[in-house]
């Protein structure tokens, strides 16, 4: 016999959040129960290396509306993102990171609106980001002025990853041969209805940042080369630049030639061959972050493994050694 639907999914991707999860459950829990409607939480576990795992499998024992998915390894945000998602059961599903930057009690205004105003699609905006350093503001307002000029204006700006969505737009999601999109470009670009609800970011609660510089860059790289081939015509353009600059220098060689004065020309010599030489590489380089997706299309190997979902398993029963170690 198969569950009923629950009417709320909430998905929360986590990679080591030991340190907030028992936070988390205090906050989430509340908002969840006082909706009065049957939901379901999936904790997708990234791969996580601390006590994440025990303090899930202990907190299951009291709270069962909570699902675990495990994946094998480390797959990334998005990855665990998306395994959860496809996999929630809700006839709405939210998203949220474990930090409780994103406050939980907004899940409820969310789910208001898209009731109330028939959307398939809300977006949880940032009100401002002054809590942010300067150079992550600067960045951050680098990536959406990017990503909205490539993709489109229906891409909100300052909008993450917390954001709800009927169960239509997961079966969407489902439909797309992507094996690792982008959800904050995918979600736009499939075009329901949808409309914003404003909030303000906390401060972490407990634990470090996941989401390094590097990361960054890397979501950065894959949301510009995922969308578009704006990067492949500029090297194109570039190679026009350079053919019309080698133009101009052949031109200025001969008249030195003429002058006889063709070995002070050097310099130009020196600087163009620079010139030719970083846009030859730039190109390659730009050409090659394409065949390297090219490439892993290819391989057909999964953005992820799922290990296990406690749905499966059915009622949580407390292992005694788990629980005390959670506990501590």
């Amino acid at each position: 016999m198969t569950a009923p639907q629950p009417a709320l999914s909430v998905v929360v991707p986590m990679f080591n959040e030991e340190a907030v999860l028992r936070l988390l459950a205090v906050r989430l829990r509340g908002v969840l129960d006082g909706l009065g409607e049957a939901y379901e939480v999936v904790a997708v576990d990234d791969g996580s290396t601390d006590g994440t795992p025990a303090a899930l499998a202990a907190l299951r024992v009291g709270w069962p509306e909570l699902r675990v998915l495990r994946l094998r390894r480390n797959s990334g945000h998005q990855a665990a993102l998306h395994a959860g998602l496809l996999r929630a059961r809700g006839a709405y599903v939210a998203s949220i990171d474990a930090d409780l930057q994103d406050p939980p009690e907004v899940i409820v205004e969310l789910l208001r609106r898209a009731r109330a105003d028939s959307l398939d699609v809300v977006y949880a905006v940032r009100a401002d980001r002054s809590r942010d350093t300067r150079f992550k503001r600067w960045t951050a307002g680098g990536y959406y002025r990017l990503v909205r000029r490539l993709v489109g204006e229906q891409v909100p700006a300052q909008a993450g990853d917390f954001r709800l969505l009927s169960r239509a737009v997961v079966e969407a999601l489902r439909e797309l041969p992507e094996r690792g999109p982008v959800l904050r470009l995918v979600v736009p670009w499939l075009g329901f209805p949808s409309g914003e609800v404003t909030y303000e970011r906390q401060e972490r609660a407990a634990g470090r940042t996941k989401y390094s510089l590097s990361r960054m860059a890397g979501l950065a790289a894959e949301s510009v080369t995922s969308f578009s081939a704006a990067p492949l015509r500029m090297a194109t353009w570039l190679g026009l630049v350079g053919v019309a600059v080698c133009g101009v220098l052949v031109v200025v060689a001969v008249l030195a030639w003429f002058a006889g004065v063709t070995v002070s020309g050097w310099p130009s010599l020196y600087v163009a061959i620079l010139f030719l030489g970083a846009v030859q590489l730039l190109c390659l380089g730009l050409l090659g972050e394409y065949v390297a997706r090219i490439y892993t299309a290819v391989q057909g190997r999964p953005a992820y493994l799922v290990a296990g979902d406690s749905a499966a398993a059915g009622p949580a029963r407390p292992d005694p050694a788990e629980l005390a170690d959670s506990l501590r």
